[in-house]
């Protein structure tokens, strides 16, 4: 009997691990072994971690990869990667340095070398960029940003529900890093798009994100044209942020099972 191949999913700023759930019990149906680790400092729940916003604060980029790093060296074999937002470009990160079977990062944040930053990025994230010293701290939505940055392409009373049920504070760290990462040539931010011998990455992006536009995704696109590995994207015109955890994440999660039949894996 074959041993199910894991898949780690790993979530994103301002969303609990347990928003994966749903695609937990789809992957495993589909006869993988999934699990969605949370981010260091993250708590069992999201009332947990709500309540302990100092366990997340000060957290990187690298604090991040280095910690599903550790999680995929005690697997047997190398997972598939699945992450949103940041998740997606830690997903990167460690595919690039061969820790992945694997990879697919939807609406993944922008890399080193991705120079397209739209105006509506820019309001999406102003919670945190607004105060200097967000660098240290854990900041949370109001529901009104979430609406903007996660559910504008959803009803209002769902992206209230969404909000309620799976948003905790995140740590600005991360986006500072990625602001400075053009200008740091040892930026965290930076992935090995050169690697010819990863495994296959698909980019999944929404065409009604607002938090990381499609000229984002498709910039990224461009930083692999050197390297000879499958790197694919995909696009959901109609989705905006929220993609993964609202009423029409069943469309995009049986969109990256069929990629990766496609890749026999």
């Amino acid at each position: 009997m074959r041993t199910p191949t894991p898949v780690i999913f790993i979530h994103g700023l301002w969303l609990h691990a347990a928003s994966w759930t749903p695609w937990i019990d789809l992957f495993r149906e589909a006869g993988y072994d999934p699990a969605a680790p949370g981010w260091p400092g993250d708590a069992d729940t999201v009332e947990e971690t709500r309540a302990n916003p100092d366990g997340i604060a000060d957290h990187g980029i690298d604090d991040v990869v280095e910690h599903y790093a550790s999680i995929i060296d005690r697997l047997d074999t190398k997972p598939i990667l699945i992450g949103h937002s940041f998740g997606g470009m830690i997903a990167q990160k460690l595919l690039g340095q061969d820790r992945a079977a694997a990879a697919v990062a939807i609406d993944a944040a922008q890399i080193k070398g991705v120079l397209p930053v739209p105006l509506s990025a820019l309001r999406a994230t102003l919670p945190v960029f607004k105060n200097p010293g967000n660098l240290h701290r854990a900041v949370s939505l109001t529901a009104e940003q979430f609406r903007f940055a996660f559910g504008n392409a959803i009803a209002e009373a769902e992206s209230q529900e969404l909000f309620e049920r799976w948003t905790i504070p995140a740590p600005g760290k991360p986006l500072f890093e990625a602001a400075s990462a053009n200008f740091n040539p040892h930026s965290p931010a930076k992935v090995d798009t050169a690697n010819e011998s990863r495994g296959p990455l698909l980019l999944i992006m929404g065409g009604k994100d607002h938090t990381v536009p499609e000229a984002v995704t498709r910039s990224t696109l461009k930083q692999y044209r050197h390297s000879s590995a499958v790197t694919e994207i995909l696009e959901f015109p109609d989705r905006a942020h929220s993609l993964t955890i609202d009423s029409g994440w069943r469309d995009v999660a049986d969109a990256s099972l069929a990629w990766l039949k496609g890749q026999a894996l």
